[in-house]
């Protein structure tokens, strides 16, 4: 590879890796063409990028981002996953992955500037994603206005049924003029 090819390279990984929320370096020797395929289309469904790029270049691109300081002095293949948007479910993907194919394996992460080990990205794997939060949060707010609105129809429903039972028990006088 060209020295302008490798700068270029370097360039638009910097851009990306500039608007990205989450990074996850991992180790990928001994993974098939087929193993490779499946983690990018799953990977992919969740809005994550996945490359597979030289030491050299990562290092260059990540300089003055957040992914930065996990980028030094790598050694080996590496692959690097990365969202803009939803930590959790780049997260989920790359774990659940990584429990079926064990040769994929975690280097380092970043998620919202904050550097992370294995364990960390376990634990952002085991949390409900985005959607997930914000169904729980419209439902504890709309559960209050249900239960005022059930409570107010009961009273007209409940009027309504003692006005049928008397009606049928014959409660109610007739009339004079009937």
């Amino acid at each position: 590879m060209k020295r302008d090819e490798k700068q270029q390279k370097s360039d638009e990984l910097h851009e990306e890796l500039s608007a990205a929320k989450t990074v996850i370096l991992s180790r990928f020797e001994g993974m098939t063409v087929k193993q490779d395929y499946e983690l990018r289309r799953k990977l992919g469904e969740t809005g994550a990028r996945y490359k597979v790029v030289k030491n050299s270049i990562i290092e260059r691109a990540a300089q003055g981002t957040a992914a930065g300081p996990i980028t030094q002095n790598l050694k080996g293949t590496t692959s690097l996953a990365y969202t803009p948007t939803d930590p959790v479910s780049l997260a989920k993907a790359i774990t659940a992955y990584a429990k079926e194919n064990p040769v994929l394996v975690f280097k380092a992460g970043v998620v919202e500037g904050r550097v992370i080990e294995m364990s960390d990205l376990a634990a952002i794997a085991a949390l409900p994603s985005r959607l997930e939060l914000l169904a729980k949060v419209l439902y504890l707010m709309n559960s209050p206005a249900q239960r005022l609105a059930s409570c107010v129809a009961a009273v007209g429903r409940n009027l309504a049924v003692v006005i049928q039972q008397a009606v049928q028990e014959k409660k109610f006088k007739a009339s004079p003029n009937d």
